[in-house]
């Protein structure tokens, strides 16, 4: 800008500060064209008295940037001090002595301020700049004065876009104006100026396929930036994306410009329902087995693989009767997966006809074509194999009372066979052997009678295993567990069956406690009831003492000595109630410190008889065994070789050879008792004396029944084994056979023992009717004690 030209506008923009006008500032006119104007910006003072002036605000100067015109006159100041003397002018600030530097300077004589380099007004758009008026000395001759410079636009910057390549996605068939992504680009220029304002276009479009779309799809504001659809068709099956070409201009669109690009991709939209392909389908599968994959079926669909929109969702709409069967899907290859989850049953049903639907994850679109579901037809046939038998409850559970009578039929209808073939039946386990089968009809029948007592029942109930088998051998077992009922069978036995009841009537033994044992478990047994038949009421009386326990009493008080049999009917408590009648023996006398009976008359009688039967005995045993020895000595033997014999003595009671132990109660004087000779001389050794009428036992059970022993042997040898164990099993339960649940006897050897008698009432009169030979024969150590025995 020529100085003229500033000095010509310059006085018109200054505003005066605060104060009288002193002075005009006027523009002078020369001989040339223009005068320049000289600004005197500071104050002066005339001589004499003078008003002061008001100092100028000078404006703002304004610079064009880019100026090819350098160094180039801004303006001039002057001070009024001139005319006394001289002035030296200075600048100071950025663009002078401070970064930026040496944009400006200024004339320190003439004071005019010129720019020495082209500014930039992108870099500086403005500056504050002091000048200062001195002297010569350096003395300040006026107040600093502000001088601002203001950098002119011009168009120098193009317009840019933010980015290289903008993206936006549209879905398809959308309607025209939708919006679809917005650009924008930015320009260093004044924004205050037309160099900075942008208009924006599209000057090109290309779609993905080529050529799939020839007209114009999109538009774009061009203030905003906004790109938006302009037309219909925008359909994903036809056009993936569009390529747009993007310009910005400035200047409203007329300066400068500059180029993008962007793609706008067609999204999909959920307008194409999936459709089966084929929908008929014939499989097989087998039965009894699960878990495995029995088809597979196919659809298709237009919409975007991967997106929900494509993805297939299939369901049994029919035919699925039970769940035997579950549809899924495989994520890959988007079929649909059928699994049979359930067993299937040839038996039951031999074919399968299945409905499939299918659908996409994604709700359909309401643009898509009204179109009926697809479905497909899956005809699955059940291929049939042999199964093994079914019982129809395994444990197979029966309740059953112990006194079942045999031949009784336990339980029916044990089994079937899925294949409808029939079935063979048997008892793989029955420890007691209690049970067996129809081998055709499986009916479990008791074959003997029941024991509740068997160590093969825990917790009252028995334990066993049928079997059946079909006609292809398939074998299947089940526990039967038998749970037996306690029943009343035995009625209860009145203990003991005889006793003391000491006189006189007062003391305390001049009762019997009398009880009972019964066979049956509780609620069968005790409580027990004791009771006296009418032709013994007169006499006696039973007083209960506890549950199970009852004193006989006498009703005559002072009973006469000798013995009573007393009948007593004792019952149990089982439905319906079981008793019987005993037979109580009863000896009445007077009894010592010991309860037992004494009588001193008797006493010394039966010891006379007693000693008088021994006498009698030894001199019997005697002759008997001299007769021996003499018999034993014309066939050349010994009359009793001993040599390396072991005598046994320990046969306590309880085994065969006990059996005819002696009854300590013959010595009784109250009987008349009958002492066989075997008791006193025992036979040689090695021989048994004769057996004879035995003596009454008194360790067994007396007047219990016995069961019934089988007493013919099978014809048939294959059932001898349960001819035995039907023996044993008697044998087991009579209660009058060794050994006996009593107390055993210990005075006896029994007859037939190899031991002869230790007592010396039967070794002989005296040590010389004993022959002692037979020691010579046992070797030198026994000659002697022979010889001292016998010394004839």
């Amino acid at each position: 800008m020529a100085l003229w030209s500033l000095m010509l506008w310059f006085p018109l923009a200054v505003v005066l500060s605060q104060g009288p006008w002193t002075q005009d500032l006027k523009p002078q006119h020369d001989s040339g064209p223009f005068e320049l104007v000289v600004l005197n910006p500071w104050t002066s003072r005339g001589p004499g008295l003078s008003r002061v002036k008001r100092d100028w605000i000078i404006p703002p100067i304004r610079v064009l940037e880019n100026s090819k015109q350098v160094p180039e006159d801004l303006v001039q100041i002057k001070s009024d001090k001139i005319f006394t003397s001289q002035v030296i002018y200075k600048l100071e600030g950025p663009g002078v002595d401070q970064e930026p530097k040496n944009l400006f300077e200024i004339d320190d004589k003439t004071g005019f301020i010129r720019s020495i380099r082209p500014l930039d007004r992108e870099k500086h758009k403005s500056f504050k700049l002091k000048a200062f008026a001195l002297s010569p000395s350096g003395e300040r001759l006026e107040n600093p004065t502000t001088i601002e410079i203001m950098v002119l636009d011009q168009n120098d910057n193009r317009p840019s876009f933010i980015k290289n390549q903008f993206t936006g996605f549209v879905a398809e068939f959308s309607v025209p104006g939708t919006s679809v992504m917005s650009v924008s680009a930015t320009d260093a220029d004044d924004p205050l100026t037309d160099n900075a304002i942008l208009s924006y276009s599209i000057v090109g479009q290309q779609s993905e396929p080529g050529d799939a779309v020839t007209k114009v799809m999109f538009g774009i504001n061009n203030e905003t930036g906004v790109i938006y659809t302009r037309d219909v068709g925008l359909d994903r099956e036809v056009v993936k994306s569009f390529r747009l070409k993007l310009q910005v201009a400035d200047m409203s669109g007329m300066g400068l410009t500059s180029e993008s690009v962007a793609i706008v991709h067609v999204t999909d939209i959920n307008n194409h329902a999936p459709q089966f392909s084929p929908s008929m389908y014939h499989v097989s599968g087998q039965e009894n087995q699960q878990d495995y994959e029995v088809c597979r079926v196919n659809s298709t669909d237009r919409d975007d693989h991967g997106t929900g929109n494509w993805e297939a969702v299939y369901t049994v709409a029919h035919g699925n009767n039970g769940g035997h069967f579950f549809v899924d899907t495989d994520p890959v290859s988007n079929q649909g997966v059928i699994t049979v989850v359930k067993p299937l049953d040839f038996e039951s049903q031999s074919e399968y006809t299945l409905v499939l639907t299918v659908a996409n994850r994604n709700p359909l679109s309401p643009k898509a074509p009204s179109a009926p579901v697809s479905s497909a037809t899956v005809v699955v046939t059940v291929v049939n194999e042999n199964e093994a038998p079914r019982f129809r409850e395994d444990p197979i559970r029966v309740l059953v009372p112990e006194s079942v009578v045999p031949g009784t039929i336990l339980k029916s209808n044990l089994a079937y066979d899925p294949d409808q073939t029939g079935l063979r039946y048997d008892i793989f386990r029955d420890p007691e052997r209690w049970l067996e089968v129809n081998k055709l009809t499986g009916d479990i029948i008791a074959r003997r009678p029941f024991n509740i007592r068997s160590a093969h029942l825990k917790n009252g109930v028995y334990s066993a295993v049928v079997r059946a088998t079909d006609a292809g051998g398939m074998t299947t077992s089940a526990t039967l567990l038998i749970t037996l009922k306690e029943t009343n069978d035995y009625p209860p036995q009145l203990v003991p069956l005889s006793g003391i009841i000491c006189r006189p009537g007062n003391r305390p033994e001049s009762a019997l406690l009398l009880t009972a044992r019964d066979e049956d478990l509780a609620p069968h047994a005790d409580p027990f009831t004791f009771d006296l038949p009418d032709d013994m009421a007169f006499n006696w009386t039973l007083v209960p003492v506890n549950k199970t326990h009852a004193r006989l009493h006498s009703l005559v008080d002072e009973l006469e000595m000798g013995r009573y049999a007393v009948t007593v009917l004792v019952t149990d408590s089982g439905t319906p109630a079981l008793g019987s009648f005993s037979q109580v023996n009863i000896t009445v006398c007077s009894c010592d410190s010991f309860s037992q009976c004494r009588s001193e008359t008797a006493a010394l009688l039966g010891s006379s008889v007693v000693l008088l039967l021994l006498a009698v005995a030894i001199h019997s045993c005697t002759s008997r065994r001299h007769l021996q020895k003499e018999s034993a000595l014309l066939v050349g033997g010994s009359e009793e070789d001993v040599r390396d014999n072991v005598l046994s003595y320990d046969e306590q009671g309880g085994g065969e050879e006990d059996e005819n132990a002696y009854n300590l109660d013959l010595l009784n004087p109250s009987d008349a008792p009958h002492i066989p000779a075997s008791f006193f001389c025992p036979g040689p050794l090695g021989t048994s004396g004769p057996r004879g009428k035995q003596p009454l036992r008194k360790d067994a059970p007396q007047d219990l029944p016995s069961p019934v022993y089988p007493r013919r042997p099978p014809a048939d040898p294959s059932d001898i084994e349960d001819y035995i164990n039907d023996g044993l099993e008697a044998a087991d339960r009579d209660p009058n056979v060794p050994p006996y649940d009593t107390a055993l006897i210990y005075d006896y050897e029994g007859e037939g023992s190899l031991a002869g008698s230790l007592s010396s009432v039967a070794s002989g009169s005296s040590d010389g009717d004993q022959d002692y030979d037979y020691l010579n024969d046992w070797g030198p150590r026994f000659k002697k004690l022979a010889h001292m025995y016998d010394p004839r």
